[in-house]
């Protein structure tokens, strides 16, 4: 089964397990393993690092259950938190693996420049007080 992952990565220290716990990886395997009622692991197209938000970022796994699309993306997130939410599920053939048959990946770093500190947008861009050199950026 294929799922595609959104989440905001602030509370968490990355997408892949590590010891302790806390990444977005352990909390999808956790509600998986709940709703499908047996140990699940999972295998993502990309990583990110701590603090670090993913839009529809792709994951496969196998289980020998059968349900439909929607019961996964339903069933998933009731046990996930209000930060990470299954965006849509498909079965996919065996040969299918998440990060082998990726065609693209997308990243996007926004940066603020401004005289104030964002309020709004805190946690969600990098902030620089004085003027950006775009030439030298380039």
């Amino acid at each position: 089964v294929a799922l595609s992952v959104s989440y905001n990565g602030s509370a968490y220290r990355g997408w892949q397990s590590q010891p302790g716990g806390l990444t977005v990886q352990d909390r999808l395997e956790a509600a998986l393993a709940r709703f499908a009622t047996h140990e699940v692991s999972t295998v993502c197209a990309g990583r990110t690092d701590a603090g670090v938000h993913g839009l529809m970022q792709v994951v496969h796994f196998d289980t020998p259950l059968e349900r439909t699309p929607f019961s996964w993306v339903r069933g998933t997130n009731t046990f996930l938190p209000p930060d990470i939410a299954v965006q849509w599920a498909r079965t996919v053939p065996d040969a299918f693996h998440s990060r082998a048959c990726a065609t693209a990946r997308r990243y996007a770093y926004v940066l603020l420049q401004s005289p104030v500190r964002p309020s709004v947008e805190a946690g969600r861009v990098g902030w620089v007080f004085h003027a950006l050199d775009g030439e030298a950026m380039r």
